[in-house]
């Protein structure tokens, strides 16, 4: 029997002050039974980071040909491709193909050597990557762009 993913309610109020964009979001998140509570979190705060009408979680681990977030048109166009982790190249490359504009949270400890492996390649796409790495007193997460 299949293991059934755990349900997860958040109710945040999220101010961006550079966006102009206050608002209270409830959202319902799935974790995978794979995946793990870091990952889960991951995926909140990139929907957080980039919050707009229309953005959505997708069934992510349980579709590995659709990112972890987006954000589809009207006309059912790919307009922002997330994806939580640490994509492979192709899978990135594909993503641009199919989205206007693409973005990587990386999380976790194999950050450093999967950047040191593909960051040149990144390099040569068009998309944004984003560490989450945790603050040593608090292990609450903090970000920074890829240069």
């Amino acid at each position: 029997m299949a293991l059934k993913p755990t349900i997860y309610k958040f109710n945040i109020s999220l101010s961006d002050i550079n966006r102009n964009y206050y608002h209270t979001l409830n959202l319902t998140v799935a974790q995978h039974p794979s995946e793990n509570p870091q990952r889960m979190m991951a995926r909140v705060l990139a929907f957080c980071l980039n919050v707009q009408e229309s953005l959505v979680f997708t069934k992510g681990l349980s579709e590995p040909d659709v990112p972890d977030i987006w954000l589809r048109t009207l006309d059912d166009q790919v307009a922002l491709w997330i994806d939580v982790g640490e994509p492979a190249v192709e899978r990135i490359k594909k993503a641009t193909r199919l989205a206007k504009e693409v973005k990587v949270y990386s999380f976790n400890a194999k950050s450093d050597v999967w950047w040191e492996q593909s960051g040149a390649k990144f390099g040569a796409l068009p998309v944004s990557v984003f560490r989450l790495t945790p603050i040593p007193s608090t292990g609450w997460p903090r970000w920074y762009r890829e240069p």
